[in-house]
């Protein structure tokens, strides 16, 4: 990962935090070639020692590559937008601005408790927000004796972890603020991206 000094996020409860909100993950390994799937990666533990836990088809074509003790490459990814330099005062570039953390880490099978216990914990995290929940308990067992064999579950144990925030640090004040103003206008995604903006300069 490209990580310029300004833009470098290194406090462990920033990470843990950005993991928890940003889950929908891009999980690459080396197969034949390159291979990368898009899924959830829940975190556990704590902001100094975590591990990560998902769960993939059995008819991925990266199966046969999640060996025991192989290397992940996971990339969690935050909001993101475009900024037009004609917000600025002055001309200037226009840039995009965005927020990702990177883990390297070494895969290890789940066992088959292990991967019920983690799809309770997947439903909850976002099942509970729901008007009327369905909880993992509450699907049929009939349901889920037919799924529960068609997926394999993985714990990730990281050893490498990258992150980086670029949030309009080193421009100045007014700049800032006219960027935060268009993009409070703009889509959800881009309204998003203002209050981390603004969270990163308060």
């Amino acid at each position: 990962m490209y990580q310029p000094k300004k833009y470098k996020k290194q406090d462990p409860e920033y990470l843990y935090k950005f993991i928890e909100d940003h889950p929908f993950a891009t999980i690459l390994v080396q197969g034949e070639r390159l291979l990368a799937t898009h899924i959830p990666v829940l975190i556990e533990g704590a902001p100094q020692n975590f591990r990560l836990y998902f769960h993939i088809a059995n008819f991925n074509e990266m199966l046969p590559f999640l060996k025991e003790g192989a290397e992940v490459l996971i990339v969690f990814q935050g909001v993101h937008g475009y900024i037009s330099s004609s917000w600025y005062k002055k001309k200037d570039i226009s840039t995009w601005d965005y927020s990702a953390v990177h883990i390297n880490a070494n895969v290890k099978m789940q066992t088959s408790a292990e991967l019920e216990s983690s799809l309770e914990k997947l439903v909850h995290k976002f099942e509970r927000g729901q008007e009327k929940p369905l909880f993992y308990k509450e699907i049929p067992k009939a349901m889920l004796k037919e799924h529960l064999p068609l997926i394999t579950g993985f714990w990730c144990e990281p050893y490498k972890i990258e992150a980086v925030a670029k949030l309009h640090q080193s421009y100045k004040k007014q700049d800032v603020t006219a960027v935060i103003e268009h993009l409070e206008h703009g889509t959800p995604m881009e309204m998003e991206l203002s209050k981390d903006i603004k969270k990163e300069h308060d």
